[in-house]
């Protein structure tokens, strides 16, 4: 797949996930089926993937900011497409796993990209959408959002990696309360337990998830794509390995010029100017 640059269209437009790539090298991501809580299909799945993958493969975006069209976030499969949605449709067995694996594939784009991932979680958020939620970086929602991992009720076991990540971001216990009872709950639960970061009136949500992804994006380019891989690599490295990689990545930022210049900056009492080297 090609990667996307500012020669470019600076919106890159499908039936059901759009991307806009603003000066700042942040990228707002948007689910559009508002009619259907953005639910997943197939064909939004598909498009999500292609719209991940050219973000990952574009070194200008620094911030990915993954959102909802209308009142909800993503309220997980379309389950009026048959048992677990339009996901594996008539397959069965490996065939059924081996679609539903390359789909899940999403996941590890938003936890794995070179670029920091924010979800601002406008409302509905459940089952694989909660599951999409917990694999980006940073969580922020609206007042009006609600919760809930929801695959019991669905008869499903839970994919898109959420009994992975959210044990890592609330705890074992809490994660196994939310996926085994698999009760609802609102946005300030989800702050009290850590899910979410912070919780804004509904209109602002967008304007300060905005002014959180920009000032990331202000930062020395190389010390945060570095600092991102050192967490993502946290969570399967040894101690020993993990000082190893934080060696040689802090000595590899010591080196740059915006290194220096935030130095000089501090020095100064002014605002360092980053130029990505």
């Amino acid at each position: 797949m090609r990667t996307l640059t500012k020669t470019d269209e600076e919106m890159m437009v499908s039936t059901l996930v759009t991307s806009d790539i603003d000066s700042t090298g942040v990228a707002l991501v948007t689910l559009n089926r508002p009619e259907k809580l953005n639910t997943m299909t197939g064909d939004l799945l598909e498009q999500a993937h292609k719209v991940f993958s050219a973000l990952a493969e574009n070194p200008a975006v620094k911030v990915v900011i993954l959102t909802g069209a209308g009142r909800g976030f993503c309220a997980g499969g379309d389950l009026a497409e048959g048992p677990g949605g339009a996901v594996t449709g008539s397959l069965r067995g490996a065939s059924a796993a081996a679609r539903l694996r390359g789909y899940m594939e999403t996941a590890e784009l938003l936890h794995s990209m070179s670029a920091v991932t924010i979800s601002a979680i406008n409302g509905a958020c459940a089952g694989a959408g909660l599951s999409w939620a917990c694999a980006t970086d940073l969580r922020f929602a609206a007042d009006r959002a609600r919760f809930n991992a929801a695959f019991r009720g669905a008869g499903l076991s839970g994919d898109f990696g959420g009994t992975w990540t959210l044990p890592r971001i609330i705890g074992i216990g809490r994660a196994r309360e939310k996926y085994l009872l698999s009760e609802p709950f609102d946005a300030q639960e989800a702050l009290r337990i850590g899910l979410v970061s912070k919780v804004w009136p509904a209109e602002q949500l967008l304007e300060r998830v905005r002014a959180v992804a920009e000032d990331l994006a202000a930062s020395a380019p190389v010390a945060l794509r570095l600092m991102k891989q050192n967490l993502v690599e946290s969570e399967y490295v040894g101690f020993e390995r993990a000082l190893d990689n934080e060696a040689v990545r802090h000595s590899r930022c010591a080196e740059t010029q915006d290194a220096a210049e935030a130095a000089r900056a501090f020095l100064e009492k002014r605002p360092a100017v980053f130029v990505g080297e």
